[in-house]
């Protein structure tokens, strides 16, 4: 799990990218794949959460999931997956 700080750059990072190409907005979703092999995504710039248990699967439920949390407001332009991998190596 990532530390709050490291949170706030991703944030960050989020509301810079929020402005696609096109001029319209884009949000990013960090996703991490869990020990069974699912994935799960959490969108760094509005309350948005889902899981899939594989990649395909997952891009349909963030679909529906920006789709049904934007229902009354204009939909973003684009949706960047940011698949964050957490390595642990041993040193010694």
């Amino acid at each position: 799990m990532a530390d709050s700080n490291s949170r706030q750059d991703w944030a960050g990072l989020a509301s810079d990218l929020a402005w696609g190409h096109s001029g319209g907005m884009e949000i990013v979703f960090n996703v991490t794949q869990e020990g069974d092999g699912g994935f799960v995504a959490e969108c760094l710039s509005h309350d948005i959460f889902t899981e899939g248990d594989t990649w395909e699967q997952l891009r349909d439920n963030v679909r529906e999931a920006v789709s049904a949390f934007f229902f009354d407001q204009p939909k973003p332009a684009g949706i960047r997956l940011h698949l964050v991998r957490d390595e642990v190596l041993a040193f010694a």
